[in-house]
């Protein structure tokens, strides 16, 4: 599943749109390294998403496209 996609359907980023231009803009990093929002996302990667002055950093558990919103809170670890 692409980055962008992933973020939003785990519900980290509401919007698609937004996750395509954090990526673009750099404030992405899966494992260490900028990535784009084209990256595939696989299972026991580890993404930092950073909002201005602070930083969430999450553990990809499972990249499957839930359909409720509980479901969501499934796909990764807080770190």
């Amino acid at each position: 599943m692409r980055l962008d996609k992933y973020l939003k359907v785990s519900r980290l980023i509401k919007r698609r749109t937004v996750a395509c231009d954090a990526c673009n803009a750099g404030r992405v990093s899966v494992n260490g390294d900028i990535k784009k929002a084209s990256y595939e996302v696989k299972p026991g990667d580890r993404i930092e998403i950073r909002f201005g002055e602070r930083s969430q950093s999450v553990e990809v558990l499972s990249v499957a496209e839930p359909l409720k919103k509980e479901d969501a809170a499934s796909m990764f670890k807080l770190i």
